[in-house]
């Protein structure tokens, strides 16, 4: 998946450091990146940018600097066209800093008072030096789930997404629920179907929308008769174990999991209860 750039080691702690000219940084112009090169990514460098900069995390012995202001003189891409770049540790860098970006962007003003915030010098936060409201990075929690049933799983597909490949059941975990809450109200809402036996499969963190996915598989419980929420989904249906033609991309946690039950099938809860 994506944060696993193995043998490297992502190292987030929040440190005070002075960038170098040959330093990484990253340049975002609203869901755009500044790049120097796509194959393979190239990233500008400190010496090229003008205008502040915050450290933001390092790979290796590396050091990832965000820059503060739009850089004119610099090309952009889309952000969403680092998704099949490589190498894989710039990769995860730069969808990362994207994260923090956004974060960054709409904290520059206290929400309570309106006074301009700045960073706190002990932890990755933004303070208030008016009236001491302090603001930490937004992670937003979703679930998707792999929801069995024989010897096939639930794949779907989105009404109005430019993406139409094969999907999972998805959405945002709420206040008050914990994620299988999340997993058997989303089931519910979007495909009209009740689930039992829910185990947790794996994690990733999806800094292109600022999220922390849980996976979950689940067995249907009941009527394999689907009501499709049409406003979220063109299509769900359960598809068998060999109608499965997906590849492993390297990235999603969506396509990580559809690739266990290509593996596995039937079987993919028993290995679960195996680890």
């Amino acid at each position: 998946m994506i944060q696993d750039i193995q043998p490297s080691t992502f190292d987030l702690s929040y440190l005070h450091l002075d960038p170098e000219d040959e330093d990484p940084v990253l340049v975002f112009d609203g869901k755009k990146i500044a790049l120097k090169g796509m194959d393979p990514l190239l990233l500008p460098t400190y010496r090229e940018i003008h205008g502040p900069v915050q450290y933001l995390f390092a790979i290796d012995e590396t050091h990832y600097f965000l820059a503060l202001e739009k850089q004119d003189h610099l090309s952009y891409q889309d952000i969403h066209a680092l998704r099949h770049q490589k190498p894989k540790k710039t990769q995860f860098a730069a969808v990362t800093a994207y994260h923090l970006y956004v974060w960054y962007s709409k904290n520059r003003y206290c929400g309570i008072c309106g006074q301009p915030m700045i960073p706190a010098h002990s932890e990755r936060a933004m303070r208030c030096p008016s009236c001491h409201n302090r603001v930490y990075p937004n992670i937003m929690p979703a679930v998707i789930v792999g929801v069995l049933y024989k010897n096939s799983i639930l794949v779907t597909r989105y009404a109005h997404r430019t993406y139409k490949g094969h999907a999972l059941i998805a959405g945002f975990c709420e206040i008050g629920e914990t994620p299988e809450d999340t997993v058997r109200r989303e089931v519910m809402e979007e495909v009209g179907l009740h689930v039992k036996n829910i185990q947790y499969y794996k994690s990733q963190p999806w800094g292109f929308d600022l999220n922390l996915l849980l996976g979950f598989f689940c067995e249907l419980d009941g009527d394999p008769n689907i009501t499709l929420e049409q406003e979220e989904l063109a299509k769900a249906r359960f598809i068998a174990q060999d109608e499965l033609n997906d590849e492993p991309d390297d990235l999603s946690l969506t396509n990580d999991m559809m690739m266990f039950f290509k593996e596995h099938g039937a079987h993919v809860l028993d290995c679960l209860d195996s680890k």
